[in-house]
C-alpha cells in the first residue's frame, strides 16, 4: 500500500473545475515533483491532500505510522498533521516576532502527552516533558546547522535560513509525508543548489516521503525521482524527469506551442 493514495480527486469553486480527477500514489520513500504553469491547480492539489479545502470527490488514503489504512478527505487540517502530514508554504510562514527556538518548541506541541490541566498547574511531568522538547528541538536545529541563532529573532534570520526553519518546523510534527510549496522560491542560483542538497539529505535522515511543487526546473529534475505535470487542473504526464523533459504535452504547456513528438 502507498504512504498516500490519491484517487480521482475534483474540485469545484461555484462552477470553475479548479482540479479534475488528479490521481498519485506516493511510495515510502519516494521524491516525487508536482509541476505545472501558473493557476495550474498545484498548490489547490496541497490544499486538498492538508484539509484546507475538501474535494468535492474522489478520495485520499493515508497509510499511518500503525500500518492502517484511513481516509484523510474530511479531516481538520491539524487531525491530518497529527496523523502524518506536514507541509510548508510558498509565502514562509514563521512566528517571526518570536525566537528561532520557540518557533520549533511550538511545532513539537502538535504531540505533546501532558493535559491542559497539568500545564495550569505546572506539574512536574508539564515541566520534564517541555523539557524534552526544548531538548529535541536544539537537536533538530543543530541538524540544520541553525543552532546557534537560537535566540534570535525569526524574521532576523537571512532569507535562506528562514526557509530552513520551516522545513525545521515541519519535520517536529514527526511526519511520515512531507510537502514542500515552492521551497525555492526567492533563492539566488547557489541557495538553490544548497537546497537541493538538503531535501536529499531530509529525505535520506528522516526516512519521509516528499511531495514537492516547484517552477525551477533544475532543482525539480534534479532530485525528483517522479514528476506529475498538471494544466488547467487536469493530469497530462506522469513519469522520470527524462520522460517529462521531452513530452510534448509538458512543453506545449510551458511554452504555449506545438511540438513535433517524432524531433
Amino acid at each position: 500500500m502507498a504512504v498516500l493514495d490519491v484517487n480521482s480527486i475534483s474540485i469545484v469553486f461555484g462552477g470553475l473545475k479548479a482540479v479534475t480527477k488528479f490521481d498519485l500514489k506516493l511510495e515510502k520513500g519516494e521524491l516525487v515533483g508536482l509541476i505545472g504553469p501558473n493557476g495550474a491547480g498545484k498548490t489547490t492539489v496541497f490544499n486538498m491532500i492538508t484539509g484546507v479545502y475538501t474535494p468535492t470527490s474522489g478520495d485520499i488514503l493515508l497509510e499511518t505510522s500503525n500500518g492502517q489504512i484511513k481516509s484523510i478527505k474530511n479531516k481538520k487540517p491539524y487531525q491530518i498533521t497529527q496523523m502524518g502530514i506536514a507541509r510548508t508554504f510558498q509565502n514562509i510562514r514563521l512566528f517571526k516576532d518570536l525566537s528561532v527556538l520557540d518557533n520549533v518548541r511550538i511545532a513539537f506541541h502538535f504531540n505533546v502527552k501532558y493535559k491542559a490541566l497539568q500545564a495550569i498547574l505546572r506539574t512536574p511531568g508539564f515541566f520534564r516533558e517541555e523539557k524534552e522538547i526544548r531538548e529535541k528541538a536544539r537537536e533538530l536545529l543543530k541538524i540544520f546547522n541553525i543552532h546557534e541563532k537560537e535566540k534570535e529573532l525569526a524574521k532576523n534570520l537571512p532569507y535562506g535560513e528562514q526557509r530552513k526553519l520551516e522545513i525545521v518546523r515541519a519535520l517536529a510534527t514527526n511526519p511520515r509525508l512531507l510537502l514542500l510549496d515552492e521551497p525555492a522560491a526567492g533563492m539566488n542560483p547557489q541557495e538553490t543548489h544548497d537546497l537541493m542538497n538538503l531535501i536529499k539529505f531530509i529525505r535520506d535522515k528522516f526516512g519521509l516521503t516528499i511531495l514537492l511543487i516547484e517552477h525551477d526546473m533544475s532543482l525539480v529534475m534534479g532530485i525528483c525521482e517522479r514528476i506529475a505535470v498538471l494544466d488547467y487542473g487536469q493530469t497530462i504526464a506522469m513519469g522520470t524527469p527524462a520522460e517529462i523533459s521531452k513530452d510534448p504535452r509538458v512543453i506545449k504547456a510551458y511554452l504555449g506551442e506545438e511540438v513535433d513528438a517524432g524531433a
